[in-house]
């Protein structure tokens, strides 16, 4: 089964998401430029509640103390834990379960104290409904494309994407060098709703889950502060804000396969078609 969430775009500018998360401290020079074709291993926004360390707003210490601050960070996609020997295993830790993340040993801890939101304009991803289905194309079978959807608020709001996120220290390097601590995050998914989309595409799904069984956990504006106080750490606590959001907030459209090629980036790759391309599932 494809990997869920694996792609998502994020353009909005810091000052944008400092508005809308209301955010107390962000470091002009970590800003990021747009990015229409999110890939895993990127450095990434996200908002998190931490102290900040004193003379040193911007440290990566896993160890300060004090107030909790609504921050803005970039943060690379794919959690390294706290414990691996290496770094390589982050590529594939993308995605954190909601029904298993407060009992796997990558996550838990994470899950306790080091919770985020990764803002995002909405995700993509590609129809798996029928994968095996095949074309006659010239007189030979060929397995169609998968027909990338973007899935996106209907309103036209932030989504606001459930995320853990942890400290590793690289330990061949000396404690002032730049990159001896690296600060990764995780997207948390959870099943992909069943009820009717807000808007629909005139041809294609009707609901999320005909295009994938999965969908990042999209966090209402009702849940942000409970769910980044780092001194909420009861489990079972935690484990109430993992509720799926209410049906019917989302809407999903078909965008060109062009995104299927982590090298294209641009708004174009936002643009709604008016179905699904030549050949492709859907």
């Amino acid at each position: 089964m494809a990997r869920m969430c694996g792609r998502y775009a994020a353009s909005r500018r810091p000052e944008d998401l400092a508005g809308i998360f209301e955010i107390e401290q962000w470091e002009p020079e970590e800003t990021l430029a747009p990015d229409y074709n999110v890939a895993p291993t990127k450095e990434v926004y996200a908002v998190l509640d931490r102290p900040l360390k004193d003379a040193d707003a911007a440290s990566t210490s896993s160890s300060v103390t004090g107030r909790p601050v609504r921050q803005l960070r970039k943060l690379k996609w794919g959690l390294v834990p706290s414990w691996s020997k290496t770094p390589e295993g982050g590529a594939r830790m993308i995605n954190a379960r909601a029904e298993t993340v407060h009992e796997k040993p990558s996550y838990k801890r994470a899950f306790s104290s080091r919770r985020c939101i990764i803002p995002a304009d909405g995700y993509y991803e590609w129809v798996t409904a029928a994968a095996e289905r095949e074309l006659e194309v010239e007189g030979k079978k060929k397995r169609p494309r998968k027909q990338p959807y973007f899935v996106l608020p209907a309103d036209g709001s932030v989504f606001a994407m459930a995320g853990l996120y942890e400290f590793w220290r690289d330990k061949t390097l000396p404690d002032d060098h730049p990159q001896a601590w690296w600060v990764t995050c995780s997207v948390i998914t959870t099943e992909a709703e069943t009820g009717p989309l807000a808007v629909a595409p005139a041809d294609g799904p009707r609901a999320l889950a005909d295009i994938h069984p999965r969908m990042p956990l999209m966090l209402t504006p009702d849940r942000w502060d409970s769910w980044l106080d780092p001194s909420r750490t009861d489990v079972e606590d935690l484990r109430s804000l993992l509720a799926p959001p209410p049906p019917g907030l989302m809407r999903a459209y078909p965008v060109s396969t062009a995104v299927s090629n982590v090298r294209n980036n641009g708004p174009e790759l936002l643009k709604e078609l008016e179905g699904p391309e030549e050949g492709t599932l859907f």
